[in-house]
């Protein structure tokens, strides 16, 4: 939820999830990106826990070595490293301006004023990021605001610290996925993409380059999953003058052996559409040793996000 500005791209990138830690590091093969280095360290049940409130990281010193362990299996020793969160341990809202304040302070205390209202916990304790999002064409516009507890944000960056690493960057787990196709040319129209994970499902909506809808859910998966696809249809088609997907996108990881390939089932018969695995192997390259299964793209995915996502901040900036 912060950014370097300037500063060139980290050297690797590590998700803390309750299930496990995965790291990844990217190269260049000629032009196109590749995936020099890779790992993942198991937890335990409890060890972490995805809330949005409340602590995160229950067991410091077994995560840290978790940590540790993932690096050396990389065979990396990175200093400055892009951290992934759970989607559970944020909330992502669109806020709406009819008008954009110019100076940045003012657009500061606007998104501020406006965030106060629905965070569970006072403003003053959050750690709060927004990028814009559509523009209307009278001066408005939205903007995608992401909040969540300073404390907690701490409590995932201090395990990179214990184990030497320095998190400049911090992001959640699907909007990492978004970037995978945001960091090339994203999908013409409106598109949607569905990302699961044993302790919640989140979906969004996106029109082109710019995010119109997002929700997460931390129910049971089979219910949440049927519920959200559902509710989220009728919200696009009612309320954001959806006109149809042209892209249907969907990965991640199921709670349960087969839970993965039967929620793409129902996502196909609910919206009556191809849906298509998220497969960040297009994007990047996999070393030989790696054959891109389903755990292993889903790993994957929201690592070469953000590492993409910096590369192209860098190369703006």
């Amino acid at each position: 939820m912060s950014s370097w500005l300037a500063s060139p791209p980290p050297d690797a990138a590590i998700e803390i999830s309750p299930g496990a830690i995965a790291v990844a590091a990217l190269g260049v093969r000629g032009r196109e990106p590749v995936v020099q280095s890779y790992a993942v360290a198991p937890l335990p049940a409890g060890a972490v826990t995805a809330a949005l409130t409340g602590h995160n990281i229950i067991d410091r010193p077994l995560v840290v070595r978790a940590l540790q362990s993932a690096l050396e299996r990389a065979g990396i020793r990175p200093r400055r490293v892009a951290l992934v969160m759970p989607d559970a341990v944020a909330r992502v809202s669109l806020v709406r301006f009819d008008r954009i304040p110019e100076r940045p302070e003012d657009l500061d205390q606007l998104v501020r004023w406006q965030i106060r209202k629905a965070a569970p916990f006072p403003v003053e304790e959050a750690a709060l990021s927004y990028s814009p999002g559509v523009r209307f064409g009278d001066g408005g516009g939205e903007f995608v605001t992401v909040v969540a507890r300073q404390a907690i944000v701490r409590e995932y960056e201090s395990v990179c610290e214990e184990a030497g690493l320095y998190a400049g960057l911090v992001d959640l787990a699907t909007l990492s996925v978004l970037n995978l196709f945001l960091a090339s040319a994203p999908p013409p129209g409106d598109w949607l993409a569905v990302h699961m994970r044993p302790e919640y499902v989140s979906i969004a909506v996106m029109r082109g380059a710019d995010m119109i809808f997002f929700r997460t859910r931390t129910e049971g998966e089979d219910d949440a999953l049927v519920d959200l696809v559902h509710q989220t249809t009728m919200y696009y088609q009612d309320r954001l003058s959806g006109q149809g997907f042209v892209r249907v996108l969907f990965g991640g990881i199921g709670r349960t052996p087969g839970a993965l390939e039967a929620a793409q089932r129902t996502i196909e018969e609910r919206l009556e559409l191809r849906v298509e695995t998220i497969e960040p192997a297009k994007i990047a390259a996999l070393p030989d040793r790696l054959t891109p299964g389903g755990e292993l793209q889903a790993t994957l995915a929201p690592l070469i996000g953000i590492l993409l996502r910096t590369r192209r901040e860098a190369v703006a900036a």
